[in-house]
């Protein structure tokens, strides 16, 4: 069963203490997939017992600061751990989906200012690539279909620039929905039901996300990217999760969820 540990549960806010921007790591047969990569995704998860030499793919919503942030110190640290440990990652290419490739342009340049010019005897092989819409990224463990959502505009090649994500595990299925123009964004991913849906609040109200929940074949929701009606605590919020018929997760950083 996959295992779902939350890295950083926060919005694109002002720091809030025990709170990171939005990072999540699923966990299936010893095999790590990032969903998002924001600020220190990279410390939390290696602390926290995720092995980085076991990545296996980086599934990127959008390149908004607070989900792409902590990209440098997680490909510098699987780098750093590769040289600590004396071997590579156990893949020896780390796919990673990010919907602007231009912007991992500038992550490449500001690695090659670090000692050794970080590509220079690099273990491993960095592919990034936009998502591509529908299946997109398929192993012996998962199958990740990609989304359009309408948080974003569309590039000018007319791709779209930001993604939910629906992994489908030997057993379960989830659905992450990255951020979201509308709700509605969420229908296509849902389909006929998943097992678990994350959902963010940065700008949604939580009633809204527990009516759309409610409405569809939903067996738990996870609420993470927090705005402030979940970090000041709001009335709403309490009155919303006690109202949902579907079980409602408030994520905190460092939460796990076996699934």
């Amino acid at each position: 069963m996959p295992t779902v540990k939350i890295l950083g549960s926060l919005a694109g806010t002002e720091p809030f203490e025990g709170r990171h921007h939005t990072s999540v790591v699923l966990t299936e047969q010893n095999a790590h997939y990032f969903l998002d990569a924001g600020e220190n995704c990279a410390r939390s998860a290696h602390l926290g017992g995720v092995d980085l030499l076991h990545v296996r793919a980086i599934f990127l919503s959008h390149t908004h600061y607070d989900h792409i942030g902590g990209l440098v110190g997680l490909l510098w640290n699987i780098r750093k751990l590769s040289h600590v440990k004396g071997k590579g990652p156990v893949a020896p290419t780390l796919p990673i989906f990010i919907p602007d490739p231009e912007a991992f342009e500038a992550i490449r340049t500001l690695l090659s200012y670090t000692e050794g010019g970080f590509w220079d005897g690099l273990k491993f092989k960095i592919l990034p690539q936009k998502p591509s819409v529908g299946l997109c990224y398929e192993d012996e463990n998962i199958r990740v279909f990609a989304t359009p959502t309408t948080h974003l505009p569309q590039r000018p090649d007319g791709d779209a620039r930001a993604f939910s994500y629906r992994i489908e595990c030997h057993d379960h299925t989830i659905v992450y929905s990255g951020d979201l123009g509308t709700i509605d964004d969420l229908a296509a991913p849902v389909g006929e039901g998943c097992d678990l849906l994350m959902v963010e609040t940065g700008h949604h109200a939580v009633q809204t996300v527990c009516d759309f929940t409610d409405a569809h074949a939903v067996g738990e929701l996870l609420l993470y990217h927090h705005g402030r009606e979940i970090l000041y605590g709001k009335p709403s919020v309490e009155k919303a999760i006690s109202e949902a018929n579907t079980p409602v997760i408030l994520a905190e950083d460092g939460m796990t969820l076996e699934r």
